[in-house]
């Protein structure tokens, strides 16, 4: 049962040493040390509905990714319209250390459009299931396959790094995936196949044998594009990186359509620390890429969201303020916490008083201000709190709970 300390807990995180017991990593042998992330919050994101990126936004959000360490940026498809072909192309020539996809249908008109704004590579769908094909796009199987070998090949003869991007691959039979796929791999082009979870529906488990499956069969990288209809886009993404994927696609907040994508912050603060997986993104960077993606997008995100929402590190109830006052007195906010708030860039643990406050938090807010109260008097203003912020039907300010604070100090004084 032995296990490595500095894996599951350091001065910034702590996690179960479960994690890292030589008996549960014998069973993750396939992860690696390090993956790539690939982000589509520029295209798959902006499919959200009613979400629309101008350029300017598109060029922001594009630095704060490179900012952050993403590998590749996925900026979007050039012919949606001549704002975004003009977006892709300057964002392409910002001299960003992440390299710059475009994405496209496969078609030779989408890779020249590509091609115009001076990519570094193209992300190239073409849909993959019979169904989908017949009952979707109205084509025969043949013709998925003669577009996706034409469009493919002329790509990589212009010099464009070609990730082949397989729509609904997971509803696919077998022996339609291996066709389509294998043929594009030997007649057309593909540095990598990308494997679409296009409408979320895959269990982990099944994710990783398919993985598992599509590497054997081509022998190239395997990048993961998973939805979150069912909430696994995470646990999908992650069973996919230790059956062998490269890359994961993700999304910032997890915006996209329908349920969105894998949420990046989510999913690289999952591999870090609790699988001990890395990847080049700076984690002090993810609380502002997600504030800034939620302004432009007009997005709004849970306050309870995992590793960005607001309200991670707001404490109401009294119970847990009273673990708060002793292990802040004492450094350990890890105690509590299972990572501390700047390492994501979040501002610090916050007291807030409410219907669920209890004395300790009436103690902290007055402690903080300087203001000395008696037993009496404690028991009285937490009466208060709680019965304004059951009529407010909502957390007091600090200047609220000074005025009422100030009120029962004058009703002591006049039944005296």
């Amino acid at each position: 049962m032995s296990q490595s300390k500095r894996n599951w807990r350091t001065s910034e995180h702590y996690v179960s040493f479960y994690n890292y017991l030589s008996e549960v990593r014998e069973s993750l042998k396939g992860l690696p040390k390090k993956i790539a992330i690939h982000d589509v919050t520029l295209r798959d994101g902006e499919q959200q509905p009613k979400v629309t990126f101008r350029k300017d936004e598109k060029i922001r959000i594009a630095q704060a990714l490179d900012e952050a360490g993403v590998n590749r940026i996925e900026a979007g498809l050039p012919s949606v319209s001549p704002d975004d072909k003009e977006a892709i192309k300057e964002i392409a020539h910002l001299g960003l250390q992440s390299k710059v996809y475009a994405f496209s249908r496969c078609m030779k008109t989408d890779v020249e459009a590509a091609l115009s704004v001076d990519v570094d590579g193209i992300v190239m769908e073409i849909p993959s299931s019979s169904h989908l094909i017949r009952d979707g796009y109205g084509w025969k199987p043949e013709d998925a396959v003669n577009r996706s070998i034409e469009a493919t090949s002329y790509a990589h003869a212009h010099g464009l790094k070609v990730t082949f991007f397989t729509i609904d691959s997971t509803r696919a039979s077998m022996d339609d995936i291996r066709r389509l796929v294998g043929r594009v791999a030997k007649e057309g082009h593909m540095d990598a196949l990308a494997l679409a979870d296009t409408f979320g529906v895959m269990n982990p488990q099944a994710t990783a044998y398919f993985v598992k499956k599509m590497k054997a069969l081509l022998h190239k990288p395997v990048e993961i594009h998973a939805h979150n209809d069912f909430g696994l886009g995470v646990a999908n993404s992650i069973a996919a990186i230790m059956a062998g994927a490269d890359v994961a696609h993700v999304t910032v907040n997890g915006i996209g359509e329908r349920t969105g994508n894998t949420p990046l912050e989510e999913l690289v603060m999952s591999l870090r620390f609790l699988y001990g997986v890395k990847c080049d993104i700076k984690l002090e960077k993810l609380r502002r890429l997600s504030k800034l993606v939620r302004s432009l997008s007009g997005v709004e995100v849970p306050p309870q969201k995992a590793i960005v929402g607001d309200d991670i590190f707001t404490v109401e109830s009294g119970i847990v303020t009273g673990w708060w006052k002793r292990l802040e007195m004492l450094h350990k906010p890890l105690e509590m916490y299972p990572f501390v708030p700047e390492l994501v860039g979040h501002d610090g643990v916050k007291i807030i008083l409410g219907k669920k406050s209890g004395r300790d938090s009436v103690l902290y807010i007055a402690e903080k201000h300087g203001l000395q109260l008696s037993d009496a008097s404690v028991d009285d203003v937490l009466w208060r709190v709680k019965e304004k912020a059951i009529a407010k039907k909502r957390p007091l300010s600090e200047e609220e709970f000074l005025e009422l604070a100030r009120q029962s100090q004058r009703h002591a004084q006049h039944t005296t």
